[in-house]
C-alpha cells in the first residue's frame, strides 16, 4: 500500500494535467461549431488535437494500472495476514509442551519429583554451588512442598541444600542479604521444622515458591527492610493536601474527627512541633500527679476519680496513618506529621513552608497554635542558672521534667495562684507528705483564684489548699530572682526573701500568633490572637480554632477562652465549617477545675471577681466531689458529656425545696455563683456541683434579669440530699 501512495503522489499531477487539458478541448470544439455536440467525449478521444488523444489514453491507462495494483497487494496482504495468524495460534497451542520437555531434561532427577508435585510452570535449570539463579527462575522448593514429598528418602532434601545456600544472593536482592547471611545450619531447621520458618532465610523462599504471577514482590519487600536505598523507594511527604492543620492540640484532633464525619473520604495532615501524637492537657495537672504508678511518666495513663484507666492519648498510633501514605490512602484518613513547625505562611499560594523548608500546599487551612507559657519578666532578665531552675508548665516534656525534678529537690516554689497554678500546688503538696518536699505557693491576690472567685470563697480555698500541705504567700509581688549557694532566692517587693530550689512559673498563657505577620491575619490588641467571624474564619480558606482564636460571642462579645472543652468545641465547629456547614459559634463553652478529688468546681461564661456576684450554698454530701462526679458520668474530662446535653427548660419547680438559706459562714459546701452585669447573669460557677451544666449555658443563652436568684438556684437542685 505504501509503495501505491508513491506512485500515486508522483502520477496525480500528470493525470491533473491531462484532465484539465481534455476539458479545454471540449470547449474550443463547442465554440468553434456553435454547440456542444453530444458525444463529444468519444469524438475528442478519436480526432481530437494533435497531442490531446494520446495523453487521455496515458491518463486510462495510469488509473486502470493504479487499482489494479492495489487490489493485487490487498489480496497478497489479507493471504499473509491468515497465514501469520494460524501459525501463531500453533505456537501458542504448542508452549506447554515444549515447556514440559525442557523441563524434563535440564532438571536433575532428584528434583524432578519436587518440580512435578509443585507443578511449576516455568523451566528450572540446575543452578551451580555459589552462582546466583536469574530472578525469573523459580527459587528452591518450600517446606510445604518437602513435607508432601516426606514419603520418599532424604537425597532430595539433601541436593537441594546448595540451592538454599544460593537462594539468598538472588539477582534483586543479592547485596541486601548478604549483609545478614543465614547461619550454617538453617538448612538443617529447615527439614526438621519446616512448619516454622526462620525469619530472613526462609520466608523470602516461602514467598517466591507461590505459584502466583507476583512471585517476584519478596525481593522488593526485602529492599525496603533493609533500608539500602530506602530514600529513593519510599514516598516522601504529600506536596499537596486538602485539610491542613496547624497545630497537634486538642482544637486540632477535634477538627480532623469532624472533617473525618462529614467528608469520610478526606486527607487530613496535622503538622505540630511537639514530637507526641494528639493528647488532653487536663490530666498534666490533675489525674497524673494522683497516680500510684511509677511508671506514668512513660505509660502516660492515668485513672480518674472514678476509679476507671485511661491514656491521656485521644487514640493509639494505629488510628493515623503515615504521612507519607496519606496521598494514596484510598479512603482518606489522618495523618501527624511530629517535630515540625510552620515557619511561614503564603495565603494567596495556599501553601506553608515548614522549619526544614519543605513546602506543602492546601485547599483548607485550620490554625490551631494555642499559646506558650508566659514568663516571670524578673526571670527573663535573671542569670542562665534561674532560667535552667525554672519550669513553664504546659507539655507532656514539662510534666515529666517537673516530676523527676519533684523527687530529687528538698523545695519547689509554685508563682501563680490561678487554675494551673493552684492544682500543681495540691498535686505537689499531696506528695510532700509522703517525700517531705517543701511546697510553697505565692501570688499577688489575697486568695487562690483571686481573680476568679468571690473574695469570701477565694479565702476558703486558700484554707483548703493549706491542709493539702501548702506553705501559702499571698499578696507577694516578685522584685528580683537570683542563683546563691546552690538555691534560689526569691525577692519580694515588700522585703519578704523565699529561698527554694526550683521554681514552676504558672502566671498565664500568650496566644501563639507567630503566622499573622507573613499570613496577614489580624491579631486582635485587646485580648490576643487571631480575630476571627462568628463561623470562626480568619480569611476565605482559614478557620482558627482553641486558644489563639478571639472570637465574637454573640451574647457576650468579643473573647478569647483558653479551656478545654472551648478547645472541642471550636475545633469541632471549624471542621464543619472547613466541610461547607457554614455555621455560627454560639456556643457557651465551661470550664473546670480540681483541687484533688474532694473539691471542684465547673464554670461558664464571664466570671470575673470583679463583678457583682451572688452565692447560693448548701451543706455537701458524700455525693458532690469530683470523684463522685466521673463515677455519675463515667468520664473524668467532664466537658464531653456536657457539650451534648441540652436544658430542655429553665422554668423553676414547683414542689417544695428546702429554703436557700446562706449556710454558715465557713461552710461552703456545694453552691452556685452568679455573675452579674447591668442585672444580668454573664457567668455561673457550680462550686461542687456537678452535670447541670447545661441549665447554667441556658440561663446565660436566654439574658434575662431575674428579679431573685435563690429562685433560679432551685433550678440546680443543690438542696437535695
Amino acid at each position: 500500500m505504501l509503495k501505491c501512495r508513491i506512485v500515486w503522489r508522483k502520477l496525480a499531477p500528470l493525470a491533473r494535467a491531462s484532465s484539465t487539458l481534455c476539458r479545454q478541448n471540449v470547449r474550443r470544439t463547442g465554440l468553434h461549431n456553435g454547440r456542444i455536440p453530444a458525444r463529444v467525449p468519444v469524438a475528442h478521444l478519436a480526432t481530437g488535437p494533435a497531442g490531446g488523444g494520446r495523453e487521455n489514453q496515458l491518463y486510462v491507462l495510469l488509473v486502470g494500472a493504479t487499482f489494479l495494483g492495489g487490489a493485487v497487494y490487498a489480496y497478497r496482504t489479507v493471504s499473509g495476514d491468515q497465514q501469520r495468524y494460524q501459525d501463531r495460534i500453533e505456537e501458542i497451542a504448542s508452549r506447554p509442551h515444549q515447556s514440559a520437555k525442557e523441563a524434563t531434561a535440564n532438571v536433575p532427577i532428584e528434583t524432578a519429583a519436587a518440580l512435578e508435585t509443585e507443578a511449576v510452570p516455568a523451566p528450572e535449570p540446575e543452578p551451580e554451588p555459589g552462582v546466583a539463579p536469574s530472578p525469573e527462575e523459580p527459587s528452591p522448593p518450600v517446606p510445604d512442598a518437602e513435607t508432601a514429598a516426606s514419603s520418599e528418602t532424604t537425597e532430595p532434601l539433601q541436593a537441594d541444600e546448595p540451592l538454599l545456600e544460593a537462594a539468598p544472593e538472588e539477582a534483586p536482592a543479592a547485596p541486601l542479604i548478604q549483609e545478614e547471611p543465614s547461619p550454617p545450619s538453617e538448612p538443617t531447621v529447615e527439614q526438621t521444622e519446616p512448619v516454622v520458618p526462620p525469619p530472613v532465610a526462609e520466608s523470602e523462599p516461602t514467598l517466591a515458591e507461590s505459584p502466583d504471577p507476583d512471585a517476584t514482590e519478596p525481593a522488593v519487600e526485602v529492599v525496603a527492610e533493609s533500608g539500602a536505598g530506602l530514600e529513593s523507594t519510599l514516598p516522601s511527604l504529600p506536596s499537596h493536601v486538602p485539610y491542613l492543620l496547624i497545630g497537634g492540640g486538642t482544637a486540632s484532633f477535634a477538627a480532623a474527627r469532624s472533617i473525618r464525619a462529614r467528608d469520610p473520604g478526606a486527607r487530613v495532615l496535622i503538622v505540630t512541633e511537639e514530637p507526641d501524637l494528639p493528647y488532653m492537657r487536663p490530666p498534666l495537672s490533675k489525674e497524673l500527679w494522683f497516680s500510684d504508678d511509677d511508671a506514668v511518666t512513660d505509660t502516660l495513663r492515668f485513672k480518674q476519680w472514678n476509679g476507671k484507666e485511661r491514656s491521656i492519648y485521644f487514640q493509639p498510633s494505629s488510628f493515623y496513618i503515615p504521612p507519607e501514605e496519606l496521598s494514596n490512602a484510598e479512603n482518606g484518613g489522618v495523618a501527624v506529621l511530629t517535630g515540625k513547625k510552620v515557619v511561614h505562611m503564603d495565603v494567596r499560594g495556599n501553601k506553608v513552608k515548614l522549619d526544614d523548608d519543605v513546602e506543602v500546599s492546601y485547599d483548607k487551612c485550620l490554625i490551631a497554635t494555642g499559646g506558650v507559657p508566659r514568663n516571670l519578666q524578673v526571670i527573663d532578665r535573671a542569670e542562665e542558672e534561674v532560667k535552667k531552675r525554672t519550669t513553664l508548665f504546659r507539655k507532656i516534656d514539662d510534666f515529666r521534667s517537673l516530676d523527676k525534678v519533684s523527687r530529687n529537690i528538698k523545695s519547689i516554689t509554685v508563682i501563680g495562684g490561678g487554675f494551673l497554678g493552684s492544682e500543681l500546688a495540691c498535686a505537689l503538696g499531696r506528695r510532700s507528705q509522703d517525700s517531705g518536699l517543701e511546697v510553697i505557693q505565692m501570688f499577688p491576690e489575697k486568695g487562690n483564684m483571686g481573680k476568679v472567685l468571690p473574695e469570701y470563697l477565694s479565702n476558703w480555698t486558700t484554707e483548703k489548699v493549706k491542709t493539702e500541705g501548702v506553705k501559702v504567700i499571698s499578696e507577694a509581688l516578685v522584685k528580683s530572682v537570683s542563683c546563691k549557694d546552690d538555691q534560689l532566692e526569691i525577692k519580694l517587693k515588700d522585703g519578704r526573701l523565699v529561698k527554694t530550689d526550683h521554681i514552676v512559673a504558672a502566671v498565664g498563657l500568650e496566644p501563639n500568633v507567630d503566622l499573622a505577620k507573613s499570613a496577614g491575619l489580624e491579631v486582635d490588641v485587646d485580648f490576643g490572637g487571631y480575630r476571627v467571624n462568628a463561623e470562626l474564619q480568619a480569611r476565605s480558606n482559614i478557620w482558627v480554632a482553641g486558644d489563639a482564636a478571639c472570637f465574637y460571642d454573640i451574647r457576650l462579645g468579643r473573647r478569647r477562652v483558653e479551656h478545654h472543652d472551648h478547645a472541642v468545641v471550636s475545633g469541632r465547629l471549624a471542621g464543619e465549617n472547613m466541610t461547607g456547614a457554614n455555621k455560627p459559634y454560639w456556643h457557651q463553652s465551661m470550664f473546670w477545675s480540681d483541687l484533688g478529688p474532694d473539691v471542684g468546681y465547673e464554670a461558664i461564661g464571664i466570671v470575673d471577681s470583679s463583678l457583682p456576684t451572688v452565692g447560693v450554698f448548701a451543706k455537701a454530701t458524700a455525693k458532690d466531689t469530683p470523684k463522685a462526679a466521673t463515677e455519675e458520668s463515667g468520664t473524668g474530662i467532664r466537658s464531653e458529656s456536657e457539650t451534648e446535653d441540652v436544658a430542655s427548660s429553665t422554668a423553676a419547680t414547683s414542689s417544695p425545696v428546702p429554703a436557700p438559706a446562706v449556710t454558715q459562714k465557713d461552710d461552703y459546701g456545694k453552691g452556685v455563683i452568679f455573675y452579674l452585669r447591668d442585672k444580668v447573669v454573664v457567668g455561673i460557677i457550680l462550686w461542687n456541683v456537678f452535670n447541670r451544666m447545661p441549665i447554667a449555658r441556658k440561663i446565660i443563652k436566654d439574658g434575662e434579669e431575674h428579679s431573685d436568684l435563690n429562685e433560679v438556684a432551685k433550678l440546680f437542685n443543690i438542696h437535695e440530699d
